[in-house]
């Protein structure tokens, strides 16, 4: 006879776990769903992973429970729970029901207690029971027939489980937890005696009434400690003790047989609808494909208040059935027939099928247009499977195209226009007329969601096309574009186009409404779009004969490296295996665990080794060696490679609608994240070269967020320091210390242009005591001589804060709004890291404003100027520049010129300029 299983989920540990762990969602109408989605994937998860039968979500029930009568303190430190997590729990108990789990609830005992008497029973009837829990507590009930599972962790703790990680065997855990405490249910210990200790008495005495009988021959402070403890300890034992043997009958049916819990149909049509309501349309279309149906078309919200740019997810148009007709185009006559419908719209789509995500090396296998929803045609031009019809030729084609193609006055729109620019340009063709990117519309309009075409039809247009891996397959499966069926392709790319110009009509009306996001779409991100376009295919020349040598150097460095951390562990070791190192420094060196993984095994990563490097010299060189063996492998090795046969350049890609503050992101390669704190990774820099008879130039902003911070706060201490061209730090550090400026020691300038940059990003007391390595007191007391010196800046966080808070948004000086959608969301630390987000996105998002004003100014007099200068790079404040030496001198004045010029600020905008053959020695 098979074994029964009975699976329980600790489902009030695990709505707070997935409400902290989850981002501030929210549904159409604005209400939290965060916890409720978190529930949902991990009830759904554990339903298809653990083989039962038979299972219970388990909830503790409102009201107070046995143990609030024994100690009136229990639980008196947990704040209430939040709002947003409270205005969850009856949606989370309905569609937990609708996934098939049966409900336990219980009044007057918490869910650990029935969860315990459920399992009890189940192993009293011969079952195995598997227990889903965060929960340490519940490591008392593991037995060879009961086990605990984590999913969020991916830990399991059966009895040798349990013994590895907490050091005792499940039958003490009730005595360690006693010895221990729980803070979080304010249950005391015994003072000063934590898990270490705990343990090592448990093995010494075997029990916690052994320790108490022998309470006085434990020595020293911590045995005095245990000695004032033993009056409480029993009733501690006692709080602590999960009950397995409550009466259950009025809340499981039949009890104590336990079929009453047979886990039961998912209940398909009710969660359609109420995925339907919260939102969560992945969902909703697995149900309506098993089932076949198609949900109601979802209401408009008519008042989203907050909410409007953050998860109102109704289709700013109804929904409806399109009658679809797509086009092969196989003869001229049919081409020129389209030619004609496209040179008549007032706007056409346009899109492209191609062999290469890589722009720069891809091929053309079709093309695609639409003027009108609904309606679109495919041109195949190089589908080359067998059995493939003739396609037209792809010369003679594209001959046809190009006076539409080239013309400015047809305007087009496209899905991430820059790549169909590149494509085309591949084969000599100048695309003019781009009017609309839905790609950067989106991006302006909620920057905080994605912007695929895919998530942009289901969002705004209730549709959803066929994906690529439809066509094509994933993996090592997957075929090129130009093996698909033509037939399904035109499918495909018909829809993309229609679906680009349908979605255009939808995002660019609300993008019209509001003048600062219409500004930033039109004057920002559009002509951005065109000019990283040149600066990409330009690409910026390497020096591989020079980066070859740094890699010898660095391997080289790496050797002795290895050696001397050998020497000091006294044995070789894998210097990139966290087991190994983990072994050496905990294990045989015996240095203090500072953090463990979630396995349980001491932490090796960063954060730890920095620790530790201040007092050892092993993680020192394990750090050294991390540093440099990630320089070779991403840089010095690697660009070589990336070199494009075809030009002898590299070509990043600079990926406009990521960041939600406006910054650019440099991809394949990342040039922005070349590290330029140590010698070896500045020296990368110098392989990025001129070619002969040219020069590098880089213009770069000076101190562009705190010059910000001045302007926006209007505080008068820095737009004095600012407008008379002071040393800000020095100005900082003679108000805060209350010295004359030629007084202020290089020491505390340190300290003071820590505090500088540490208020622009949110730094608290705690993290400028971290970065100072000072005490906190002290770090407090600096930050308030700031705050009471430049009380305009207080003024600016606290102001920015509250409206964040009111609007959920905050906006830079030219319109770019920046959605929070934490900001009023229950978790502490998420809204904690959302308030320090809206006291620097407004400057940081400025700041990307500008330079990409900047570079739109720079490269409009370059073209006006005729110049062959050419910007090649932009590094967050930075514009870099490939220089015919006969025009340095103009770069070198008027480049600073009309970078200073894009915004008119309370104080100076000034951008340093550097001359040099390679781009270290002109940064």
């Amino acid at each position: 006879m098979t074994e029964k299983t009975l699976l329980l989920v600790d489902g009030s540990s695990y709505l707070y776990r997935a409400y902290h762990a989850m981002p501030d969602l929210r549904g159409p109408g604005g209400e939290p769903t965060g916890a409720i989605r978190g529930m949902v994937a991990m009830m759904k998860l554990l339903r298809d992973q653990i083989g039962a039968d038979y299972a219970a979500c388990v909830f503790d029930a409102k009201g107070k429970t046995f143990r609030d009568e024994w100690y009136p303190e229990y639980k008196a430190n947990r704040s209430s729970m939040p709002e947003d997590l409270s205005a969850q729990i009856e949606p989370i108990h309905a569609v937990v029901a609708m996934l098939g789990w049966p409900i336990v609830m219980v009044p007057g005992i918490e869910a650990d207690d029935a969860i315990g008497t459920l399992a009890r029973a189940a192993t009293a009837a011969g079952w195995k029971t598997v227990i889903s829990t965060g929960d340490k507590d519940l490591a008392q009930l593991v037995n060879e027939h009961v086990t605990l599972i984590n999913t969020m962790s991916n830990e399991t703790l059966d009895v040798a489980g349990v013994l590895a990680k907490f050091g005792v065997p499940p039958h003490q855990i009730i005595d360690y937890l006693a010895l221990i405490g729980d803070t979080v249910d304010n249950v005391p210990g015994v003072n000063k005696v934590g898990p270490k200790t705990a343990v090592k008495w448990l093995q010494e005495h075997g029990s916690l009434d052994a320790i108490i009988a022998n309470a006085h021959t434990i020595k020293g402070a911590v045995g005095e400690n245990l000695r004032q403890a033993l009056d409480w300890l029993p009733m501690g034992r006692k709080l602590v003790t999960v009950v397995t043997d409550h009466d259950m009958a009025p809340h499981v049916e039949n009890w104590p047989a336990l079929d009453a819990l047979a886990l039961r149909p998912v209940d398909h049509r009710n969660l359609l609808e109420f995925y339907q309501r919260y939102g969560f349309r992945g969902w909703r279309d697995e149900i309506e494909k098993q089932l076949g149906v198609t949900a109601p078309p979802k209401p408009v919200v008519a008042n989203p208040g907050l909410f409007d740019d953050h998860e109102a997810d109704a289709p700013a148009a109804p929904a409806q059935e399109l009658a679809r007709q797509y086009d092969t185009i196989f003869t001229f006559e049919q081409l020129d027939a389209w030619i004609a419908k496209l040179q008549a719209a007032e706007l056409s789509a346009l899109d492209t099928e191609t062999d290469s995500l890589d722009a720069m090396r891809a091929r053309i296998v079709g093309i695609s247009f639409a003027v009108e929803p609904g309606k679109a045609a495919y041109v195949p031009l190089r589908h080359d499977y067998a059995g493939a019809p003739d396609q037209l030729p792809f010369d003679e084609v594209i001959a046809r195209l190009r006076p539409w193609l080239e013309n400015p006055a047809a305007k087009k729109v496209g899905q991430h226009i820059k790549y169909d620019h590149h494509v085309f340009a591949n084969i000599g063709v100048t695309v003019q007329g781009w009017a609309h990117d839905t790609l950067l519309e989106s991006y302006v309009l909620e920057a905080h969601r994605p912007h695929g075409l895919s998530s942009l039809a289901q969002r705004h247009l209730e549709r959803k096309g066929l994906d690529y891996e439809d066509l094509c397959g994933k993996g090592a499966k997957q075929i090129p574009f130009s093996q698909v069926d033509i037939e399904r392709a035109s499918l495909y790319s018909g829809e993309d186009s229609e679906m680009t110009l349908q979605v255009h009509q939808v995002l660019y009306p609300r993008l019209a409404a509001n003048p600062g996001m219409k500004f930033v779409y039109e004057s920002i991100e559009m002509p951005t779009s065109a000019a990283l376009g040149r600066v990409e295919r330009h690409g910026v020349l390497i020096d591989p004969a020079r980066l070859a040598e740094q890699s010898r150097v660095l391997a080289e460095r790496m050797m002795a490296l290895e050696n001397e951390a050998y020497e000091i562990a006294g044995q070789p070791f894998n210097l990139g295996s966290p087991k190994q190192i983990g072994e050496i420094l905990f294990g045989k060196l015996g240095l203090p665990v500072a953090k463990k993984t979630a396995s349980g095994a001491p932490s090796t990563d960063e954060s730890v080794l920095e620790k530790l490097a201040l007092d050892y010299p092993l993680p020192a060189k394990l750090l050294e060696h991390r540093g440099l063996s990630k320089l070779k492998g991403t840089y010095t090795d690697k660009l070589p490679q990336m070199i494009n046969p075809d030009t002898g350049r590299v070509h990043t890609h600079y990926a406009q609608a990521v960041a939600i503050t406006g910054r650019l992101a440099s991809n394949d390669p990342n040039l922005q994240n070349i590290p330029i704190r140590t010698a070896e990774g500045r020296r990368v820099r110098e392989a990025f070269v001129a070619p002969p008879g040219h020069v590098i130039v880089s213009a770069d902003y000076s101190q562009i967020e705190l010059r910000l911070m001045a302007h926006i706060s209007q505080d008068p201490g820095l737009l004095r320091a600012f407008n008379d061209g002071m040393d800000v730090h020095r100005a900082t550090a003679a108000e805060v210390f209350n010295l004359a400026s030629e007084e202020v020691t290089s020491e505390q300038r340190r300290y003071a242009k820590t505090i500088n940059f540490g208020l622009i990003y949110g730094m608290g007391a705690f993290g400028l005591s971290q970065s100072l390595g000072i005490e906190q007191k002290a770090a407090k007391d600096y930050i308030d001589r700031y705050f009471a010196r430049f009380a305009g800046v207080r003024r600016y966080m606290d102001e920015t804060k509250a409206s964040a808070a009111e609007k959920g948004y905050v906006e830079t000086l030219f319109g770019r709004r920046i959605s929070l959608p934490e900001i009023n969301g229950g978790s502490g630390p998420l809204r904690a890291g959302a308030e320090r987000q809206a006291i620097n996105a407004p400057m940081q998002g400025t700041a990307a404003d500008l330079i990409k004003l900047a570079m739109l100014a720079v490269q409009k007099a370059l073209d006006d100027e005729g110049k062959a200068t050419r910007m090649v790079m932009q590094v967050h404040d930075e514009l870099v520049f490939e220089v015919p030496e006969a025009e340095v001198e103009w770069v070198r004045s008027e480049v600073p010129r009309l970078m200073a010029g894009v915004a008119q600020l309370s104080v100076p905008l000034i951008a340093e300029v550097g001359v040099g053959p390679n781009w270290d020695e002109a940064h």
